[in-house]
């Protein structure tokens, strides 16, 4: 679900952006990106409390201790990530966090992979594509929180240049 979201989101903004909807944040890729990343986060952070937290517990090994707490610190990381990808002043930092943090979690992410750790009825995800998985999710993140933004956009050399031939 996390990947299927991402994918619509950000395919739905970018349309909203060709057809100027919602102003000029769409009119790139990178600024749907950031539509589709942040719709991501609230959904996964959103499950580390409601839903999926029992399972989302069984994912953290042994080694790092109380579950429960590394949960609760994930799921309000990939929140506030969700919100500072949004905002302008904060892109770049919450991208940064966001990286961090999915290359934090990715020793749950091969635990659950190599212990099958279900999820509801669901088998584990083998762990090649879980990590093919991570690194769109990593590649996702990096775009939307580095790529161009439209001022960018509008005031690169070639947009100066057509404006004033």
């Amino acid at each position: 679900m996390p990947l299927i979201t991402l994918i619509l989101v950000t395919l739905l903004a970018r349309l909203a952006g060709w057809r100027r909807f919602g102003g000029e944040r769409f009119s790139t890729l990178s600024g749907a990106l950031r539509a589709g990343v942040a719709a991501l986060f609230v959904l996964t952070g959103t499950v580390h409390f409601v839903g999926l937290r029992a399972e989302l517990m069984k994912m953290v090994p042994p080694v790092f201790g109380d579950p429960g707490f590394w949960v609760t610190v994930t799921g309000i990381a990939e929140l506030a990530g969700a919100i500072g990808i949004l905002l302008p002043a904060t892109r770049r930092a919450a991208a940064a966090g966001l990286l961090l943090l999915l290359l934090a979690v990715l020793p749950a992410n091969v635990y659950a992979a190599t212990h099958q750790v279900t999820f509801g009825n669901d088998p584990a995800t083998p762990l090649l594509p879980r990590l093919l998985e991570q690194l769109l999710y990593l590649a996702a993140v990096a775009w939307a929180g580095y790529g161009p933004s439209v001022a960018a956009r509008y005031t690169s050399g070639w947009a100066r240049r057509s404006h004033t031939a």
